[in-house]
């Protein structure tokens, strides 16, 4: 039995790699070819091939329920196709426990990828996208036209880019009184964090301040910065919803609730990560019951083309239903689980219905 085990988990880990190899790849060239039309003299084109696969691990994490399904589809129609799904049940062995043969890679496969989006992802994602606003802005020209704008009381904030650990480049800085006049504006090359003492040492700064009937400038080598703002806080804004670790998406969620305002957007992100396991399973669980029942005798080919289908569907489903629960109010917890429990009611009833 162990033999049998080994066969059936290695053919399924296997297809696994080839679809998510098909996947992720197909996703790389198609966002390298759309890097091309932002290189400059500064960023080259070796410089977005780096972006592009610096943001591998989250197309990865992204792309693990589709090539889940899809492997799943692929190896066992490889096993069925070779008449091994039959010998296997006319000796003796059970749907239920070629089920159980191939959850256990897919357990290994859903361990694995979720420690890839909770603790490289996020730092990965963020070092690419600062290297690039780096690289096409850099640390002496104030952009204002793209990288991240915030407000610190009556203060403007504008970051051409933003690396993980606390570090800024092009940081300016506007400040205002209370008549929403202008006070001072100035410009600092490079922002670190002290982690320890909890401030940012601004390098090479200028600095103008605007007075009743002149104006006057002042250069600095360094200048201490204190500010609410941190790294973490910083990727809040920086990163979209569904690349922020869990840890950080529930601490930002509690804060939102204490101030009052909305979390709807960032509660479905939490969730989907939550529940990233179940709906990798749920999709396998299907896909286990379509080969048992209904794609029995289908090509590879069709196969394939069923698992695109229902993936896609699958995603379409859960991008409507975080909206939906916004207009309709009901909670994003049930937004996220109804398309997993769909999945996995279908699977298990089919599944019953072949043995």
């Amino acid at each position: 039995m162990r033999r049998l085990y080994w066969h059936v988990g290695s053919t399924i880990f296997g297809a696994i790699a080839v679809a998510m190899i098909v996947l992720v790849g197909l996703d790389a060239v198609g966002a390298l070819i759309d890097e091309t039309g932002d290189i400059t003299a500064n960023y080259r084109f070796i410089d977005a091939l780096i972006y592009v696969v610096t943001y591998l691990p989250s197309r990865m994490y992204e792309y693990t329920p589709f090539a889940a399904l899809i492997g799943c589809l692929v190896g066992l129609g490889l096993l069925a196709g070779n008449s091994e799904i039959i010998v296997m049940r006319a000796a003796g062995v059970s749907p239920l426990r070629i089920v159980g043969f191939v959850l256990r890679p897919v357990m290994l496969v859903i361990a694995v990828v979720m420690a890839v989006g909770e603790y490289f992802s996020p730092y990965l994602d963020q070092l690419a996208e600062g290297r690039r606003e780096y690289l096409i802005k850099g640390e002496q020209a104030a952009d204002s036209t793209s990288g991240l704008w915030s407000r610190e009381g009556n203060e403007f904030l504008h970051f051409n880019a933003v690396f993980p650990g606390g570090v800024l480049y092009g940081v300016s800085r506007y400040a205002f009184d209370d008549d929403k006049k202008i006070v001072s504006a100035s410009f600092a090359s490079r922002a670190t964090f002290n982690v320890r003492e909890k401030y940012w040492t601004e390098e090479n700064v200028s600095i103008t301040r605007f007075l009743e009937d002149k104006t006057e400038t002042e250069k600095q080598v360094t200048r201490r910065w204190d500010s609410e703002l941190t790294p973490v806080v910083l990727s809040l804004h920086v990163l979209p919803e569904d690349s922020l670790p869990i840890s950080i998406l529930y601490n930002y969620i509690h804060f939102l609730k204490q101030q009052g305002a909305d979390t709807v957007g960032y509660e479905v992100a939490f969730w989907r990560k939550v529940l990233q396991p179940l709906v990798i399973l749920g999709l396998v669980v299907l896909g286990i019951s379509s080969v048992f029942g209904p794609l029995r005798d289908a090509t590879m080919g069709f196969r394939i083309f069923i698992g695109v289908i229902v993936g896609v569907s699958f995603r379409m489903i859960q991008d409507v239903l975080g909206p939906l629960s916004v207009v309709f109010e009901f909670p994003p917890l049930l937004a996220v689980m109804l398309p997993i429990v769909f999945c996995f009611v279908v699977g298990i009833y089919l599944l019953r219905r072949s043995g």
